[in-house]
């Protein structure tokens, strides 16, 4: 068993290629099948690299291993795409691609001087997932089955076949954080960016927390993306 956590490390054969900031979850079987890696300081270079190319580092810094070079990684399909529809519009409509997390750019007043209803476009940045897929990065909601929030998802520990055995909520603020690995088997649902568990809020908070290592988090400066 071992551990994804989102915001660490991602290195590649020849070099460091950058951070794990999402991963992509097949909801039916419960199996990781992408990471969205980012490039340091390029969130355009953002690639969906499929899991069999991933395994852990070497070290004790939780850094993920890349069977690949940075060119290589750079040459998989890009997570990001920016879109220009109506409010009332869908980013994309693509038999091979569904839409992970979204989030809204811009959104741009244009004036009708004939007195008639303007249409108002916005920009939109969205992930591309598999079809059938959703998306799950640092900070989606974890929601408890009497509908509380109760924190934020931290990260993954999954199987040698990448199924995700539990799921890491991450609750308090920064300086008293604490994390509950929670069995995928009380996992009501996985969507994209929100996960629902089968526990009551009081169930949870009854779980034992586990100690583990931190390591500085590249992505704590960013706001989330929604």
């Amino acid at each position: 068993m071992r551990r994804l956590e989102l915001g660490s490390r991602v290195d590649c054969t020849d070099e460091s290629f950058g951070t794990l900031v999402d991963v992509v979850i097949d909801p039916t079987s419960r199996r990781v099948t992408h990471l969205v890696v980012e490039r340091d300081r390029g969130p355009w270079l953002a690639r969906l690299l499929p899991v069999e190319l991933a395994e852990p580092g070497e070290d004790a810094s939780g850094a993920v291993a890349v069977r690949a070079t940075v060119d290589q990684v750079r040459s998989l399909p890009p997570a990001h795409e920016v879109g220009y529809v109506r409010l009332d519009g869908f980013p994309v409509d693509d038999p091979d691609w569904d839409i992970g997390v979204e989030e809204v750019l811009a959104l741009p007043y244009y004036p009708s001087y004939d007195m008639q209803p303007a249409p108002i476009e916005f920009t939109a940045m969205y992930d591309r997932v598999p079809k059938g897929e959703v998306e799950i990065r640092r900070a989606s909601a974890v929601e408890s089955a009497d509908g509380h929030h109760l924190g934020v998802v931290d990260g993954f520990l999954v199987d040698d076949g990448e199924l995700v055995t539990h799921v890491v909520l991450e609750q308090g603020r920064p300086w008293e954080r604490r994390e509950v690995p929670i069995p995928i088997g009380a996992v009501a649902r996985v969507r994209t960016d929100a996960v629902t568990l089968t526990l009551t809020k009081d169930e949870v908070q009854a779980l034992p927390p586990v100690a583990v290592r931190r390591w500085p988090r590249p992505l704590e400066h960013r706001s989330p993306r929604r």
